[in-house]
């Protein structure tokens, strides 16, 4: 699964030649970010449906259904297995339209490791591809009227995970493979049935992980610092006499 991940580009222009979209559209909200959690803003490159122009957008993480009302009243997936995408009636109107697939712009994710004794804290661990740079997490997005406004939210798909994700989760995020991997994934010309096709493991080779700060166990906690695992304390030293 993806509960949590970081985009921490906090340069536009990279953005934008990156995934061909325009830098002024890129909310600066969904910039610099150590802690992305659900309900928040994420940055999010949309099909232009019938004129295969790419958009950005800062979309709500966890797809409101078309049915819902208000906000929180049921089940907003912040994650979908993209195994089942087609039996899901949420998500195959979406996997059918080009204009509602969507790349999650990140630059990694979290994962925790379950504590060996009883009420341990969480382990966290930071996934990265190919040392770091910018990727995109395939997902799905939609826009409904709620609380009488209109709102746009968007879920990101899961898959097996490869043999470096296993270890802690048997589920990871479904990272594109490439570029020509996230246009297909937007294009009008490509079915759903074909789009499918795209969401395999990413390979174990190009997939790092390393410890991360506990501190990103907490909602709202934001930093550089939560990257990496805090220095252990040295030894205390013992003097006699």
């Amino acid at each position: 699964m993806c509960g949590r991940f970081t985009a921490t580009t906090v340069n536009p222009a990279l953005i934008a030649d990156r995934f061909g979209v325009p830098e002024a559209a890129i909310p600066a909200e969904t910039l610099g970010r150590f802690n992305v959690c659900p309900t928040e803003s994420v940055l999010a490159v949309c099909g232009g449906g019938e004129t295969a122009i790419a958009v950005a957008r800062g979309l709500r993480w966890g797809l409101v259904p078309p049915w819902a009302r208000k906000l929180r009243a049921g089940p907003e997936p912040i994650n979908a297995r993209a195994e089942t995408l087609l039996s899901k009636r949420l998500f195959a109107p979406l996997v059918a339209r080009a204009e509602r697939r969507c790349l999650v712009v990140a630059d990694g994710w979290y994962e925790w490791l379950r504590p060996e004794r009883p009420r341990g804290e969480r382990v966290p661990f930071r996934y990265t591809v190919d040392g770091g740079g910018l990727f995109a997490f395939a997902g799905l997005w939609d826009e409904n009227r709620v609380e009488g406004e209109r709102l746009a939210s968007a879920t990101i798909l899961t898959t097996a995970a490869n043999s470096v994700c296993a270890p802690v989760h048997d589920r990871m995020p479904c990272v594109l493979s490439s570029p020509e991997a996230e246009a297909a994934w937007l294009s009008p010309d490509v079915d759903g049935e074909a789009a499918l096709e795209l969401l395999a493991t990413l390979a174990a080779h190009r997939t790092a992980a390393a410890p991360a700060n506990p501190a990103v166990n907490r909602a709202g906690v934001e930093g550089p610092e939560l990257l990496t695992a805090p220095a252990a304390p040295e030894p205390a030293q013992l003097s006699l006499g």
